[in-house]
């Protein structure tokens, strides 16, 4: 049962070493199609951290806030990998990323001012922006397309930094896996209740 709660963490360790690979690999001139495969090697992790974190009863809310970690870890990787791969696609877009960086500085800041650690929603908004950053960057790397997605995947970011600031916002304390809005409006009823 050890080795069985052992997994999900390698496979955020995963992620975390996924950083520096995907930037060797944008320096080393890998080809676009290898990229694409360490986004989509690091995606499948994200999924399967918690689904088998679920399954095993390993879930905690240390291994859903290290998730969140090694999310925000291996897309800034991913950021340094497309300045050096394709800069015109951050050249182009940098008001949108400048707005998104912001706005998830903001969120850590304000998340461990108010509550000593940075925040773990796991929104379905959030699950989404993970699904379409990873299908942008992967059609950017590797088939030399899908730039536009970019866009869409930026601005959605930044809906759902609004909608993590707003449950930090509401919430009296630091709660894990707050699905939506809605969600997070019950619960703060029901803290401030107790």
């Amino acid at each position: 049962m050890r080795v069985a709660r052992a997994v999900p963490w390698g496979l955020i360790g995963l992620r975390v070493l996924g950083c520096p690979l995907i930037v060797l690999g944008a320096r080393r001139g890998w080809s676009g199609g290898w990229l694409g495969a360490i986004v989509v090697v690091a995606l499948l992790s994200d999924i399967y951290d918690g689904v088998l974190a679920r399954r095993w009863g390993g879930e905690t809310p240390a291994l859903r806030l290290w998730d969140s970690a090694a999310d925000t870890i291996f897309y800034l990787g991913v950021v340094v990998a497309l300045w050096l791969r394709e800069p015109e696609v951050l050249r182009g877009n940098w008001k949108l990323f400048g707005v998104l960086f912001a706005l998830e500085g903001v969120r850590y800041v304000f998340d461990f001012w108010k509550f000593g650690k940075a925040a773990s929603y796991h929104s379905y908004l959030a699950k989404a922006w993970g699904l379409l950053i990873a299908v942008s960057v992967v059609g950017v790397f590797s088939f030399d397309g899908l730039r536009w997605l970019i866009v869409v995947a930026l601005v959605w970011g930044i809906a759902v930094n609004v909608e993590g600031l707003a449950m930090s916002l509401m919430l009296p304390r630091w709660k894990n896996d707050v699905k939506t809005l809605g969600r997070a409006w019950e619960m703060r009823k029901s803290m401030m209740a107790e």
